[in-house]
């Protein structure tokens, strides 16, 4: 394929420079661990948003869902309705709720609820889960830059890692959200240009298109059907995307940690709406790209290269937008693009580091040294950033080595270690009678049941028991959390209630407390309104 050319070079150096400064600017603000992890509680809703769509349009979404569109269906789509689904139900619950509940980390409600060992448990869990994901996020670019560009795929993983890791340090949350409002922007200007470019050049003009897509049911979200063993079902995928998205909304420090910077509830509240209001068109765009991918190639009759077949001559989907790309694209739009690809890396990594950085200063280190000053625990948070980035860029380079055969563990360790955390907050808010020794057995049966269906079933199938999980990957999380939820609850019920319960760490008590906090806050106003 081609280099980029002179136009596209300087658009991206553009935007490097950009984000640099943006958190060399910040760098000076960072002397406290309330600036550094939750940026003085003084972001805008609208910049808090855009950092949430800039955080969950990662490059998985960039190089996966046109690839999917392009293959088959608009299935993966229906877990994104979740996003606004389940925020209508929960959000105005949720998000007042830890912003009066926690400090800095999610986790600490856990130990407010069932002690520390279920803090440290799920702290435990969301650390593996998204410090794997960094090394493949950044993986994943790979494919699509280097395609491009020719470039060496490891100085793409270790030049893009190190920027990220630097103003990330340096910056703080602050630099991690400014550097995403700008993200976002790029992203979305990248996607519309892609769409723009599409409909100009399509043969017959986007009409020919839409109607050869709909003859192939290209659009379609799968079978509505109620089978859940049919993989991309919508009603899989539906529950898949109910669960997923109250564990992001519930026990996510990436999604709760954006609560807490927020200056009130309600502004709080306006940005996790305008981020998850802008992912769901966003997640359609990347779909409706995919599939006019697939209608230009039918349509034009143009034959795609060797690169882009794998050794039986079949398509490798996930390899024809970037050819797309190198081909059809303008000068200096390309540029855009390929910017817009390495902000869909960079700002999930920055998040996720700051984020990783506050787990393990508030849930662990401050338990191992009870007595550190704030400028020692802000210390030990940007050495946190800066082992966890140095790790995942090595993890993204062995994965850029291995391929798909290091992606089997990956895929294994993080579903078991990371099993029922959904369940849990579900048991914990919702239940006055659950304890921790319930939960420790919803828990444990949780995992048991994890390691059999992700080692016995699957795409990525290790062992055959005669008595495999035969349902689809996306199962196993739905699952594992009714487990914790379900078995936790009756197990509960063999122990003595909790004598220390506070009515207020459960929603039955923190909707009394809300109503009449309420109800001061309007007598109040009044005596303040009288003569």
């Amino acid at each position: 394929m081609n280099s980029l050319r002179t136009l596209d070079l300087v658009v991206i150096a553009a935007y490097f420079v950009a984000v640099a400064g943006i958190g060399l600017h910040f760098a000076r603000r960072q002397t406290t661990t309330e600036a550094y992890f939750v940026a003085r509680r003084s972001i805008p809703s609208w910049a808090m948003g855009m950092s949430i769509f800039a955080t969950i349009i990662s490059s998985i979404t960039f190089v996966g869902y046109p690839g999917a569109a392009f293959k088959g269906n608009w299935s993966m789509l229906v877990p994104g309705f979740m996003a606004v689904g389940v925020l209508l139900l929960v959000g105005t619950t949720l998000i007042a709720f830890f912003r009066h509940a926690v400090g800095m980390s999610a986790y600490e409600y856990f130990e407010k609820r069932f002690g520390y060992g279920a803090r440290a448990y799920s702290a435990l869990a969301f650390t593996a889960g998204h410090f794997s994901k960094m090394g493949f996020v950044l993986f994943t670019i790979t494919s699509a830059i280097c395609g491009m560009t020719g470039w060496d795929k490891y100085q793409v993983i270790v030049g893009v890692g190190a920027l990220t890791i630097v103003y990330t340090l340096l910056g703080g949350l602050e630099a991690v959200i400014w550097t995403e409002v700008l993200q976002g922007i790029v992203k979305l200007i990248g996607v519309v240009v892609v769409i723009g470019v599409l409909f100009s050049i399509m043969p017959g003009g986007p009409a020919a298109a839409f109607h050869l897509a709909a003859e192939h049911n290209k659009m379609s979200l799968g079978s509505f059907d109620f089978d859940l063993s049919k993989d991309g079902g919508f009603w899989v995928m539906l529950l898949y995307g109910s669960f997923w998205y109250l564990q992001k909304y519930a026990a996510d420090q990436t999604l709760v940690q954006r609560y807490l910077v927020a200056k009130t509830d309600r502004e709080a509240l306006k940005g996790v709406a305008m981020g998850a209001l802008l992912c769901v068109p966003a997640w359609t765009a990347f779909m409706l790209i995919g599939t006019l991918l697939w209608a230009y190639y039918q349509l034009s009759g143009e034959v795609l290269p060797a690169q882009i077949h794998d050794g039986d001559g079949k398509i490798l989907s996930d390899r024809v937008f970037p050819f797309f790309l190198t081909t059809k694209i303008p000068a200096g739009l390309a540029g855009i693009f390929m910017a817009a690809l390495f902000s869909a890396a960079m700002s999930t990594m920055s998040s996720d580091l700051n984020c990783l950085a506050a787990v393990g200063v508030e849930d662990y280190y401050r338990k191992l040294r009870p007595s550190a000053t704030d400028r020692q625990r802000l210390f030990a948070g940007k050495l946190i950033v800066a082992v966890c980035g140095a790790l995942a860029v090595g993890i993204g380079a062995f994965i850029a080595r291995k391929g798909d055969s290091a992606l089997v563990l990956y895929y294994a360790a993080t579903s078991i270690v990371s099993a029922g955390l959904a369940g849990m907050f579900l048991l914990a808010f919702f239940s006055r009678r659950a304890n921790r020794q319930g939960l420790w057995i919803g828990i444990a049966a949780a995992l048991i049941f994890t390691v059999w269906a992700t080692l016995t079933g699957g795409k990525y199938k290790m062992v055959d028991l005669g008595f495999n999980f035969t349902w689809p990957d996306v199962m196993i999380g739905v699952v594992a959390h009714l487990i914790v939820l379900v078995l936790g609850y009756l197990a509960s019920w063999l122990f003595p209630a909790d004598t220390n319960l506070k009515s207020e760490w459960t929603y039955w008590g923190w909707r009394e407390t809300r109503k009449t906090l309420g109800m001061e806050k309007l007598a109040m106003t009044t005596m303040e309104a009288s003569p």
